[in-house]
């Protein structure tokens, strides 16, 4: 699959089990290169096990997950990362005694001081710096962060620290964007303003974003395709509104779920 396939991952016979739980049992789907994809399904339909193997956080016991024309299963997260599949996660992480701005910093390409030569050339290195600051501001203001730059990101709360774990991802320039629950503890009017930002870089820079999220108001309006989780497998793919009027997908939701999400 070339990289001007219309398909940018290709998800086939993806399986997890843990002991006797078969936390994803035979998941396979598309993601379509440009589009906004969202993932659902009820409390233990597999989702975020299904993104840890994807993006290389878990490892699967079969299966093949092809993004950009390679398979990546099994590969590290930091491989999976650098290919352009980049992650964030429910629970957030962030360098508490750094400042807002040093934590999305460190997320660029091509750090300063990753080689060895910079040593040598100080000049380029202040500049490559300067660079990076600059790119981060201004992620940090398409997410809403700006006026927190220089504050630690301890002092945040957990919706701006969902904020600055995923201006972290958009700062490592992903290809395909992996958010798990967006919306988790942000402020809905803000959370509608980032989807909307999402939305517009996607059709400027060609981002393919693919999300898990509770929120059926919010995957109905945003989402070009969705695909349905149920106990571990993928009871259908479609377009918001096929999926909507799914018995399958009702059925699912309706009964509930079990064991790993």
């Amino acid at each position: 699959m070339a990289e001007s396939s219309p398909t940018i991952l290709e998800v086939d016979d993806l399986r997890r089990h843990y002991g006797g739980v078969r936390a994803v049992d035979g998941a396979s789907f598309t993601v379509q290169r440009g589009s906004i994809t969202s993932l659902i399904g009820p409390n233990g339909a597999g989702k975020t096990t299904a993104f840890n193997l994807l993006t290389g956080f878990a490892r699967p016991d079969t299966g093949r997950v092809v993004f950009e024309g390679s398979d990546v299963a099994g590969h590290r997260s930091d491989r999976v990362a650098r290919r352009g599949m980049v992650r964030t996660f429910q629970l957030t992480r962030v360098l508490g005694k750094m400042r807002v701005i040093e934590n999305v910093m460190l997320a660029a390409q091509q750090q300063p001081g990753e080689r060895f030569v910079t040593a040598f050339l100080p000049t380029r290195w202040r500049s490559r710096e300067e660079e990076i600051r600059h790119e981060a501001a201004a992620v940090l203001e398409q997410v809403g962060l700006s006026e927190k730059a220089e504050d630690y990101a301890a002092t945040l709360s957990g919706g701006q620290r969902k904020l600055l774990e995923l201006a972290r991802a958009l700062m490592a320039r992903p290809r395909l964007l992996m958010l798990d629950e967006p919306m988790a503890g942000v402020n809905p009017t803000l959370g509608r303003e980032i989807l909307a930002s999402l939305d517009r870089l996607r059709h400027e820079t060609g981002l393919t974003v693919m999300f898990i999220e509770h929120d059926m108001d919010v995957v109905m309006d945003i989402s070009d395709e969705v695909i349905v989780m149920g106990e571990g497998r993928v009871i259908t793919q479609g377009t918001p509104d096929a999926v909507r009027s799914d018995q399958r997908v009702i059925d699912a939701y309706l009964s509930g779920g079990s064991g790993h999400e």
